[in-house]
């Protein structure tokens, strides 16, 4: 590209051509009112400007050898537009809410070109239009003056570089103050609006004007260093690893960090705590109370002299045994007894294994003998998903345990300590996923007496959030467990639960000569990706008769690169929902969202739906309204939930996931793209955690060394965490 002089561009943003949500960088066509259809390519930082809004360009006019002229945008600015044309098509592209295409054309036909100024000054007027009554009028008139805000908080936001979306959440969370906390306390950004992280608030900072070695700034840093951490898993850092994490990331004297340090453990900020693997610990407040709380209830639980399940004590087994055998026409292998025993005589147990070794069968077998002495039982499992499958299974309700527990915005439970729940046994399964914070609210709410049982495969990956509940239970000595590890007959011809196993132990797949476990070799990384889509999209549909959107999910072990899910999802939409004349759409970002797409929610939001939307939970587009600006989701819990456009960064397409987002989901068909571009990522426990969502066929499609270096690679970091340990120590007061 060559440069030239700098210039501005006045014009109506027609349509987007591409977006990346990350870097900001836009390819989109203007028509600037020449005529003839001629449209001109622009290129630059566009994000958050919308088809129909009149833009000012800035920038400079330069040339690309396969596109021709084009214009270099380094800023923009919206602009009113003065034509009749320009101004329906502004009011009919969704910007207001309440106005659609439709709408646009009765309010221009009525007032030309004073529609705009009309809605501005004499909002009343828009009565005079026919079909709009008085609380469409009044929707209208409040949208505008909103728009109005935003735009006043975006032009002072744009000029230190934060996107459109953000600006939107700033606005809806300060309202008018908006402005002046950007200006004095940028850091309050990072903690009270969400997708704003410190690296966000640290670089408004810096353009307001805050020093670099300011406490304020070094503070925010520190605990921005531990969240980071617990985004990683872990509930903790040593205080050497914290303080060299912080220099690193804030460019500040390692002295400076620790007195800041000091400071925000004296302030109560951080909590400072001794354990035996790390002398000096450093937590936030959360996480600590809650590792000292899980311990305390784990403790509880198991000590207790109340006994909710009275009928188990002094139960004759072997009549209890033969009963349920009779019933189930199965007999149980010695450790699943041994399961049933301890599940029904103990206060809190874990039971864990692989794919095919009977946990299921053992899970119904519990539920069973305690529902034939008319025992409470309540089944809980952390995504929506495995509910279904374990009330499948048992044959009674299952919820997920946000249901349950009837969580509510910030977090807070309806039922804790002093609201138990109303259970004899609890069982709870896919324990792999349950976090520090959510295990510790689930034990709170149960009452003294219950049993509860912990279900989950060990050798999957961790939670996403902090902690590594079930590895850590399993590691605690006073907690009674049963690992189910004979792999039954039937699942022995399953090549999914053979391959599995085999992963597990460090042994590469099977993948010749199997109906249900396939491999695509290919070495090219770039090429991957197109295989993928053509054995999402053809290639299973033909051969097993699956639907590529219901039954088939491609999981990726990272989000970027060629392969990645991020990548994927672009070119898995263009073949499953692709583009189409009538089809209304809605972009975002760097995203276009169709009636049709799969998408998923990627942050807890207590306000949606009957109770809440979940991180994870997974849904389908089922329509889609300019002129409401809402697109509405039905999830996999069979529940309608609306969003507005304002919200749709809550949202991430989901034809293809990361692994980590997979867990505690089962699914027909898997297909795994596996890249050495993905080299970092590639461990045993990903792939195993992979291959194991799979009910019936697994594809790998890729490179077999990198496949050859998943099933090597043993993951090394161990996450810091203390709860097994302060399990063992036994109870610590006032936790």
């Amino acid at each position: 590209m060559t440069a030239h002089n700098y210039a501005t561009v006045e014009g109506s943003l027609e349509r987007i051509t591409y977006a990346n949500e990350e870097t900001g960088y836009t390819v989109a066509k203007v028509d600037t009112g020449r005529g003839a259809g001629d449209l001109l390519t622009v290129v630059g930082a566009l994000l958050g400007a919308q088809p129909g809004e009149s833009l000012l360009l800035r920038g400079r006019w330069g040339s690309h050898p396969q596109y021709g002229k084009q214009f270099m945008v380094d800023s923009y600015s919206t602009v009113l537009p003065a034509t009749v044309q320009g101004i329906q098509r502004y009011l009919g592209s969704g910007l207001i809410k309440g106005i659609g295409p439709r709408f646009a054309e009765r309010i221009v036909q009525h007032f030309g070109v004073d529609a705009l100024e009309i809605i501005e000054h004499e909002s009343a007027r828009l009565i005079e239009v026919p079909g709009l009554g008085p609380k469409r009028t009044k929707l209208i008139a409040d949208a505008w003056e909103e728009q109005k805000a935003i735009k006043e908080v975006m032009l002072f936001l744009q000029g230190v570089g934060v996107s459109t979306s953000l600006a939107v959440r700033i606005y809806k969370t300060y309202k008018d103050e908006a402005i002046r906390v950007v200006k004095q306390e940028p850091y309050r950004l990072a903690a009270d609006v969400w997708g704003i992280g410190f690296k966000t608030a640290d670089t408004l900072a810096k353009a307001v004007g805050i020093p670099h070695d300011s406490p304020q700034r070094v503070k925010a840093g520190l605990q921005y260093t531990l969240s980071q951490a617990s985004e990683d898993g872990h509930c903790y850092l040593p205080q050497p690893s914290l303080v060299a994490n912080a220099v690193e990331i804030l460019e500040v004297p390692s002295v400076l960090v620790g007195s800041c340090l000091d400071e925000l453990v004296e302030e109560e900020g951080l909590v400072r705590d001794s354990l035996p693997a790390d002398d000096q610990a450093i937590y936030l407040v959360p996480f600590h109370r809650a590792e000292i709380s899980l311990a305390n209830q784990s403790l509880r639980l198991l000590n207790t002299t109340a006994e909710r399940l009275p009928g188990f004590v002094g139960v004759d087994w072997d009549k209890a045994l033969a009963w349920l055998h009779g019933t189930t026409g199965t007999e149980l292998a010695p450790e699943q007894e041994q399961a049933v025993r301890l599940a029904l005589t103990e206060k809190l147990a874990v039971l864990t294994g692989g794919p095919g070794c009977g946990k299921s069968f053992t899970v119904r077998s519990i539920v069973l003998l305690a529902q034939a002495k008319r025992a409470k039982v309540m089944l809980a499992a952390p995504t929506g998903r495995a509910a279904k499958r374990l009330a499948e299974l048992t044959g009674c309700e299952a919820a997920t345990v946000h249901r349950m527990l009837e969580l509510r915005p910030g977090g807070d439970a309806a039922y804790d300590r002093d609201r138990p729940l109303d259970v004899d046994l609890l069982v709870v399964d896919e324990v792999s996923m349950l976090d520090l914070l959510l295990a510790n609210k689930l034990l709170k709410a149960v009452p003294p007496g219950a049993h509860v049982l912990l279900v989950g495969d060990v050798d999957q990956l961790p939670s996403v959030g902090a902690g590594e509940v079930l590895r850590d239970l399993l590691a605690a000595e006073p907690i009674p467990r049963v690992r189910l590890t004979r792999i039954f007959r039937q699942a022995q011809q399953s090549g999914v639960v053979t391959n599995a196993h085999r992963i597990n132990a460090g042994k590469p797949p099977v993948t010749d000569g199997l109906p249900d476990f396939f491999l695509f070799p290919q070495e090219d990384n770039d090429a991957v990706g197109e295989l993928t889509v053509d054995v999402v999209a053809n290639r299973i549909p033909r051969r097993f008769g699956l639907d590529p959107r219901r039954d088939v999910q491609v999981l990726a072990p990272m989000h970027r690169s060629s392969a990645g899910a991020g990548a994927l999802n672009g070119l898995l939409q263009e073949a499953l929902t692709p583009s189409r004349p009538n089809l209304p759409e809605r972009r975002f970002g760097g995203r276009v969202f169709r009636v049709g797409d799969k998408v998923t929610q990627i942050r807890n939001n207590y306000d949606k739906g009957v109770a809440g939307v979940f991180n994870g939970t997974v849904g389908v587009v089922t329509a889609l309204s300019v002129e409401e600006q809402v697109l509405t989701v039905r999830t996999d819990e069979d529940e309608e939930v609306d969003y507005e456009f304002g919200e749709l960064d809550e949202l991430v397409h989901a034809y293809a996931i990361t692994i980590h987002r997979s867990q505690g989901s089962e699914y027909p068909a898997v297909v795994v793209p596996v890249t050495t571009s993905a080299w970092m990522m590639l461990q045993r426990n990903l792939l195993y955690t992979a291959v194991t969502r799979a009910k019936k066929l697994v594809v790998l499609v890729g490179s077999r060394r990198a496949i050859q270096q998943a099933v090597r690679t043993v993951s090394a970091g161990r996450r810091h965490t203390a709860l097994a340990h302060r399990i063992t120590a036994g109870p610590i007061m006032g936790g």
